[in-house]
């Protein structure tokens, strides 16, 4: 699918036929994006309903703390569902370029990097964003309704499967970045944020566990 037509603009049958395409895009980087956001999508909609676990105001007040924050990851989110694939387009726009000359074949090779840490970033940027929704599920679970449980379970295991795909295409494009220095501080990063992330859902899982608090 191209990039000229956002994917964030189309149906939920244009969007699964445009990942179904032999297209090189979207690909899992946009479907790691994507299923972030849907598991943001569900915690928000948690923290909305009417009913908390008991009714409670402190319930009610822990809820309305941490949505807004989660409203702005899941724009975020939304938003590198469509970067992520234009960060790709641009990888591949750079190895097409002109290798006939020695000046060309550097000029290649450094658009090729300067495209490579796009497409690292992007990803990278999910399994942040992805983080920091996980980190608001343990309050969700405690403080929501106890007859959506399952809704944050799902959310849950969303985030967690959008993370583990983004962190996916951070490593793979990293093993073709130049810049070691680089890689390894965003190889740490990723490493540092993906076990808070596991905490942050195994807290939240244990929640719904017992029935929230």
């Amino acid at each position: 699918m191209s990039t000229e037509r956002r994917l964030t603009n189309t149906t939920v049958g244009e969007v699964l036929a445009g990942f179904s395409s032999p297209d090189p895009t979207p690909g899992g980087g946009s479907a790691s994006a994507l299923a972030s956001a849907l598991g943001t999508s569900l915690l928000i909609m948690v923290s909305g309903l009417a009913k908390t676990r008991t009714g409670a105001d402190g319930e009610r007040a822990a809820l309305a703390a941490v949505a807004p924050n989660l409203v702005d990851i899941r724009a975020r989110l939304t938003q590198a569902i469509d970067d992520d694939a234009a960060a790709y387009d641009s990888v591949i726009a750079a190895y097409k370029r002109p290798k006939a000359t020695a000046e060309e074949q550097q000029i290649r090779k450094d658009a090729v990097q300067t495209a490579l840490r796009g497409a690292t970033d992007v990803p990278l940027r999910v399994v942040r964003l992805s983080g920091a929704a996980l980190s608001a599920a343990e309050t969700i679970a405690d403080n929501g309704h106890a007859s959506a449980a399952s809704d944050v379970g799902v959310a849950v295991a969303l985030l967690r499967a959008g993370l583990h795909g983004a962190r996916l295409n951070v490593e793979i494009n990293l093993g073709s970045v130049r810049d070691e220095a680089y890689a390894s501080a965003t190889r740490s990063e990723v490493e540092q944020l993906a076990q808070l992330a596991r905490d942050a859902s195994e807290a939240a899982e244990r929640s719904l566990a017992r029935g929230g608090r």
